[in-house]
C-alpha cells in the first residue's frame, strides 16, 4: 500500500515540490516501524527533514519503508547496500540522510 496519495498535477510536473502538512502527516504515519531500531532512525529523519521534504525524497522514503523491518535496519546499519530496484540516486540520498540525521 503507497503512504502517499498521488500527487496533483503540479507535484508530478514538479517531483521537488513540498509536500504539504496532511501529505507529510500521512506519510510520518505510514513510516512506522515493527522495530525500535528502524523507528529511532525515521523519527531523528523527520526530525531533520520534515518540513522541507519532496514528493521526489517522499517516494523514496516510500520505497524503503516497503522492506520488511530487518532488511530495512541492514541497509540503514550499512551492513549492506541498496540493491536490485533500490538502486536509485533518490533512495540513495534518502538512506544516507536516515543514516546521518543527527540525534
Amino acid at each position: 500500500m503507497d503512504p502517499l496519495p498521488r500527487p496533483t498535477i503540479s507535484e508530478a510536473l514538479d517531483p521537488d515540490a513540498p509536500l504539504d502538512e496532511a501529505d507529510r502527516g500521512r506519510l510520518r504515519w505510514r513510516c512506522r516501524r515493527g522495530l525500535l531500531e528502524n523507528d529511532l532512525f525515521v523519527e531523528r529523519y523527520f526530525r531533520a527533514h520534515e518540513a522541507p521534504l519532496t514528493w521526489r525524497e517522499a517516494r523514496a522514503l516510500a520505497r524503503l519503508m516497503e522492506l520488511p523491518d530487518n532488511d530495512l535496519l541492514d541497509l540503514l546499519l550499512a551492513r549492506r547496500e541498496p540493491e536490485g530496484e533500490l538502486v536509485d540516486p533518490d533512495v540513495r540520498r534518502v538512506l544516507d540522510a536516515l543514516r546521518s540525521a543527527p540525534v
